[in-house]
């Protein structure tokens, strides 16, 4: 339950502290008061709307903190835990700070948390209700989670949501499959055709290089050899550079015997030179014929080189990817003549889990029915002591076409409501008054309060627009459901206020050194309570009759 709400620096309030207590908690005051500021302060704690507004004129800051106790077993531990988010043994602290220009900061238990976060564990600690709340039981977007939650059919829902995830998951493996099988059989012939060209290229990695490189060689190659053979064809020219030089040295050595020796040097480096160039000439053919140069082998690199430049072109692919595209050709072709029966497997499998989850939705509607007969069977019930006699309620559960079912199951619910015998059934807040929608809100909370889990629920001014007897039916109600959790009221109702278990006084006073206008609160004892319901029911003159029809109304 909520223990405190302590407010500083909020519109109109200054600084003020709340302990409240456990059942029915009233809160009243003259309109103006401040009632729906402290309202809009919890909120604030809860996660709910903020903005610079909020801030009392004149500061920095505002801030609110609500502190709770709760069970051991409630939800929100677990949840925290998930957060990592640690805590004391039944108390959490949630906290929020506004500062003037609209910066908003969230913790709890002192510990940063993200807006977001503050709110979902608001969820969970409080519902806020008030006559003309578009959200919680006016909105039939939540009314299906309602039922669920009321059904406490869980593990229905898990298994619905696993079946669900399964068939998604398949169904687009299917579709991948099928869209890989159309593809390869329109591009069958392409695929095929290009197959073959690369099978019979059947390039290489590192080839274009290796052939590129090989090219090179062989042109340079043959360029050296043309100007070697040229060089040996100088040197052989006219019987050659070497007979040339024996054919002088013979004739110079048939002189050396008219020289007395002094031509023997010249003789000896002739002969010698005679040699060299001899050896020169052999070693040069003997190279020539090492080099020998075959054209074809230039032509057939040449060729292969181009072909698989011209592939690469064609794929628009580096030379050294044309393995993987021969390799992908290949996986499209197996896809084609293999894909058929991956299909039909898939197809099985999507068969078996789209009965799965159609057997799963089954079970999860029956459970919905179940409940939601139950659930207006005892909303029902609870109109005739609010004086709606001739009103009925009805649980409508709406199927949806089989394409449109997903994993909260087969149909949309929404609570709908006929006023009078014989009148069409429509949604809440279309068809109801404002006294009457906020007694079916009443009904209905009666009933789901029994299997809530959220401790606090908070009614501001539900009551507003009925009176007499069915006010005091409205205040019973709300007395028998402050049994099942704690209820805090805001009610300008006598005879609501005069069930309640704690009451407090929402006041606008000025400071006694005058100027700022503030909010304040005053818990009431039995005497105070006993004045306050008497100015509830007399207005601004309190008479003795007044006072009187208050002691009976708390006497009960």
């Amino acid at each position: 339950m909520l223990n405190s709400l302590t407010i500083n620096n909020i519109v109109l309030i200054d600084r003020l502290h709340i302990d409240f207590e456990d059942g029915l908690c009233v809160l009243s005051g003259e309109t103006g008061a401040g009632k729906s500021i402290l309202m809009d302060s919890l909120g604030l704690a809860m996660g709910g709307r903020s903005g610079r507004e909020l801030v009392r004129h004149g500061t920095e800051q505002a801030r609110v903190i609500a502190d709770f106790f709760l069970p051991e077993q409630h939800v929100i531990w677990p949840f925290l835990k998930e957060q990592g988010l640690t805590h004391e043994a039944g108390q959490l602290i949630l906290r929020r700070t506004l500062t003037a220009d609209g910066r908003s900061r969230a913790y709890i238990n002192d510990q940063p948390v993200s807006i977001g976060l503050l709110r979902q564990v608001g969820d969970m600690l409080v519902e806020i209700h008030g006559q003309h709340d578009e959200r919680g039981l006016l909105n039939s977007a939540g009314h299906r989670k309602i039922l669920d939650d009321y059904g406490q059919y869980s593990d229905l829902l898990g298994r619905v949501r696993d079946c669900y995830g399964n068939l998604t998951c398949l169904l687009v493996q299917l579709q991948a499959e099928e869209e890989k099988l159309s593809s390869a059989m329109q591009d069958e012939d392409y695929i095929r055709h290009n197959l073959q060209e690369l099978t019979q290229l059947s390039p290489a990695e590192g080839e274009e290089n290796q052939l590129a490189d090989e090219r090179s060689r062989m042109m340079q190659g043959e360029q050296m050899s043309e100007g070697l053979n040229d060089i040996l064809s100088s040197l052989l020219n006219k019987n050659g550079v070497d007979a040339a030089l024996r054919s002088i040295t013979r004739r110079l050595s048939r002189m050396a015997g008219q020289d007395g020796g002094i031509l023997d040097p010249v003789v000896g480096n002739l002969d010698r030179a005679a040699d060299e160039a001899s050896g020169a000439i052999a070693a040069l053919e003997e190279i020539l014929r090492n080099m020998e140069f075959n054209p074809h082998d230039l032509e057939n690199t040449e060729e292969r080189l181009f072909a698989i430049r011209a592939a690469a072109r064609k794929h628009k692919c580096l030379a050294d990817d044309l393995p993987k595209i021969m390799v992908d050709f290949e996986q499209k072709l197996r896809a084609l003549e293999f894909g058929d029966e991956e299909v039909q497997r898939l197809k099985q499998e999507v068969s078996e889990a789209r009965a799965a989850f159609h057997c799963a939705v089954g079970k999860l509607t029956s459970a919905r029915k179940k409940a939601a007969k139950e659930l207006d069977d005892l909303v029902k019930d609870e109109l005739p002591p609010l004086k709606m006699e001739k009103a009925s309620f009805k649980t409508d559960l709406m199927l949806l076409d089989p394409v449109d079912w997903g994993a909260e199951g087969a149909e949309r619910v929404e609570f709908q409501i006929s006023t009078n015998p014989g009148a069409p059934y429509g949604g809440l807040i279309k068809v109801a008054s404002g006294g009457e929608l906020s007694r079916y809100i009443l009904a209905l909370k009666v009933v789901l309060a029994r299997k809530t889990t959220v401790p606090t629920l908070v009614f501001d001014e539900i009551d507003r627009g009925v009176g007499g007897a069915v006010a005091d039916a409205v205040g019973e109600r709300l007395k028998r459901l402050a049994t099942e959790a704690q209820i805090l009221v805001v009610t300008h109702s006598p005879q609501v206020a005069a069930r309640a278990a704690n009451h407090w006084l929402i006041e606008k006073s000025e400071k006694q050194d005058g100027g700022d206008v503030f909010t304040n609160i005053i818990s009431l004892d039995n005497e105070d309570r006993q004045e306050e319901i008497a100015r509830m029911l007399a207005g601004a003159k309190i008479t003795d009759e007044a006072r009187a029809a208050a002691v009976r109304l708390m006497q009960g």
